[in-house]
């Protein structure tokens, strides 16, 4: 892997960047993005060059799609006359079965494999890319076929995504965006619900007394909606059967508020939250 081609030097793509580079990768890494994006990209030290499109595709041993869900999308039709046939072509998307979909029906002449590294920050762009996001992280892949994994151009990357620190964890697109719809996606609505709820309930001012758990709590309400509307788009199923479950549950707690058997929520919500903790 020698030239590397980042489309959406943001937040994701970014780090990505500044990752390879503190690992060790003395290649080419071109970026393609807008223009204020490149400026602030070149000044974080991210990317070595910026192209167009049509020309950072056809320069890549590796593209890099790091734009929002939506984006990528619309993409990958186009990359297909521009890639070399020996690239692989991988993204950040944060669902999975409609950008391998898509992937499947339009690029034909190289190799794709989906990937969503579980890594983030509540404020996205370049400016906050750190080279050690993905130190420690879980980084999904979606091959289409186990022997997706064999070629060189994902053998390369793979190797990359271990000397950048994250740990690869292959699953089925489809799979994928069910768990993530209960462990990425209800925590974000569930923080947004809570912040909307206390917006409303003390008409947009602060709430007179509060500590340390409100802020643990809403700390996902800051992330824009900008990102999750593509999120919400493309995985709605999955999250309205999160939600449903969730609901479920909260009007349980709230039927059993008086009662005794409150505590076996608090059991079983504190041991699976200790053993989230001892897996990270």
């Amino acid at each position: 892997m020698h030239t590397v081609s980042i489309f959406g030097v943001g937040l994701i793509g970014g780090s990505f960047a500044l990752a390879l580079k503190q690992a060790g990768f003395q290649g080419k890494i071109i970026g393609v993005s807008s223009p204020a994006t490149i400026a602030a990209a070149h000044a974080a030290g991210a990317i070595d060059d910026a192209l167009p499109a049509e020309q950072a595709a056809a320069l890549a041993d590796l593209i890099y799609l790091a734009q929002p869900i939506s984006r990528i999308l619309d993409t990958l039709p186009r990359l297909d006359p521009w890639v070399r046939p020996e690239a692989l072509v991988t993204d950040a998307g944060s669902t999975k079965a409609r950008i391998v979909a898509r992937a499947s029906e339009t690029l034909l002449r190289c190799q794709f494999l989906g990937g969503h590294p579980l890594a983030g920050k509540e404020h996205r762009g370049v400016e906050h890319a750190d080279p050690d996001l993905f130190k420690g992280r879980r980084y999904v892949l979606t091959p289409r076929q186990e022997r997706d994994l064999r070629s060189p151009a994902a053998l390369d990357f793979i190797e990359w995504l271990h000397r950048i620190g994250a740990h690869t964890l292959l699953t089925t697109p489809g799979q994928h965006d069910a768990i993530v719809a209960y462990t990425s996606h209800l925590p974000q609505l569930t923080a947004t619900a809570l912040a909307a709820c206390l917006a409303a309930e003390f008409a947009g001012e602060l709430p007179p007394v509060w500590g340390p758990a409100l802020l643990d709590s809403t700390r996902l309400a800051l992330s824009p909606f900008d990102i999750w509307r593509d999120i919400l788009e493309t995985n709605q199923a999955a999250i309205d059967s999160a939600l449903a479950s969730y609901i479920s549950h909260l009007q349980r707690m709230r039927e059993r508020l008086a009662l005794a058997d409150m505590r076996q929520y608090f059991e079983e919500g504190a041991k699976i939250a200790a053993r989230i903790r001892d897996s990270g």
